[in-house]
């Protein structure tokens, strides 16, 4: 795969459809596999969440200005999922428990 340069970055029209594609085989291996609509919300909630965070180095503020939410809000879902936000500070990876 050749690196995506100004000249070969596919449209934004093109990235959607890619991205509907992809979204549309996930939700079909989803569905065939009988995972109901609940548990895809929250497998969903639960990425987008963590890829936001993974984003702003665990900054809790900072992610849920980009998510839409109020601080309390997120930090409310983040304590309900037993996610760790401090992890996600640093380089970008996550920081291994001890």
């Amino acid at each position: 795969m050749k690196p995506l340069s100004p000249d070969n970055r596919p449209s934004t029209e093109e990235a959607a459809e890619d991205l509907n594609g992809q979204l549309d085989r996930l939700v079909n291996q989803l569905a065939s596999q009988g995972v109901t609509l609940a548990q895809a919300r929250g497998i969903f909630e639960r990425q987008f969440i963590l890829a936001s965070l993974r984003l702003n180095k665990g900054n809790i503020t900072n992610s849920a200005n980009d998510l839409g939410l109020h601080r309390n809000t997120l930090r409310n879902k983040v304590a309900t999922l037993q996610i760790q936000a401090t992890d996600y500070r640093g380089s970008g990876k996550r920081i291994q428990s001890r």
